[in-house]
């Protein structure tokens, strides 16, 4: 039996963690009629809770050193959580055949514009201004990290638990997003996709950066069908949402990294439209997943860490947090 109070080391980015991967056990329960081998996605799933919960356990550590072994992956297990739930939402996706959506983000797009954003953006392009926002946009993963580490490297573990549950609760709600409103992106509906490196050239870093992109979104090289391979992941834009997010942390949170997070960022959000990752429609719900994040993420913070004790009060403990 696992004694109640080590229960209590739990943080709050563990409980985010846990509580969607019971959602995810609940989906595959729930389409088990569906999904083949439900039951291993099941195993899986709660092998990765009972992995959270042994590192609260075994490898909660008061040690001083940020830099030790133990605490390293105690505090920076999540990264890698991020990624893999990522493609267990495509996996999800596949074997559910959910429907595409990508026709009524177009016609939002056309409603809103008159015209399609891509094509508008299309007229303005040249290899300069590609190469540097596909840089920017190549730049996604790192920001959240570039924050985090900024609070983890100085010994303030409250703020970087905080920035690091705030992200990955808005990762979490994007991929809701996703399970919703399946879509891949104008660089396959609006655009070929295949000639994407003719009509959109960079110079240097372009074309090795898009491979990557397009790598880790499940579409290997070559393929003369690449739309059939690539992640749902247009809607909402969780570029625009998590850079929204981490530009306005570092604000609030008095971080000097925000002289670099904001410019990039918002050369990064500009870019998912340039680059024909997403529609407007995209960035414009990517920015109401960010308020509800940023809207929510304290108040569940500062709930969770008052019920387990940690904490006298909530909003006490936001100041304490999102002050220098």
């Amino acid at each position: 039996m696992i004694p109640i109070a080590n229960l209590r080391n739990l943080h709050f980015g563990d409980i985010v963690n846990i509580t969607f991967y019971i959602f995810l056990i609940l989906l595959a329960f729930s389409f088990s009629n569906q999904v083949k081998l439900w039951w291993i996605v099941v195993l899986f799933n709660l092998l990765i809770i009972f992995f959270i919960i042994y590192l609260a356990i075994k490898w909660e550590t008061n040690n001083p050193d940020i830099f030790s072994v133990k605490r390293f992956v105690r505090e920076w297990y999540l990264l890698p959580l991020i990624l893999l739930t990522f493609k267990e939402i495509y996996f999800y996706i596949n074997l559910l055949n959910l429907p595409d959506y990508d026709w009524i983000l177009i016609k939002i797009d056309y409603l809103i514009f008159g015209e399609h954003p891509t094509y508008v953006l299309s007229k303005i392009a040249n290899p300069i201004l590609t190469e540097i926002l596909q840089i920017a946009y190549s730049t996604f993963y790192f920001l959240p990290v570039i924050l985090a580490y900024d609070f983890y490297r100085r010994g303030e573990i409250d703020k970087y638990r905080y920035v690091m549950a705030t992200v990955v609760y808005g990762f979490y709600l994007s991929y809701i997003g996703y399970l919703l409103v399946p879509a891949i992106g104008p660089r396959f509906t609006l655009h070929d996709f295949l000639k994407l490196d003719d009509e959109l050239p960079g110079l240097l870093f372009t074309k090795p950066l898009r491979w990557i992109i397009n790598t880790g979104e499940s579409i290997p090289p070559g393929v003369p069908n690449p739309w059939d391979y690539a992640q749902r992941d247009a809607f909402p834009s969780g570029h625009t949402q998590l850079t929204l997010v981490v530009m306005y942390l570092s604000v609030v949170m008095n971080s000097k990294t925000k002289y670099f997070l904001i410019p990039v960022g918002i050369l990064l959000i500009f870019s998912t439209v340039y680059l024909r990752y997403h529609y407007v429609i995209d960035l414009i719900a990517g920015f109401l997943f960010a308020v509800f994040t940023l809207a929510t993420s304290p108040y569940l913070f500062n709930q969770y860490e008052t019920k387990i004790g940690l904490r006298d009060g909530g909003k006490k403990r936001v100041q304490t947090v999102c002050s220098s």
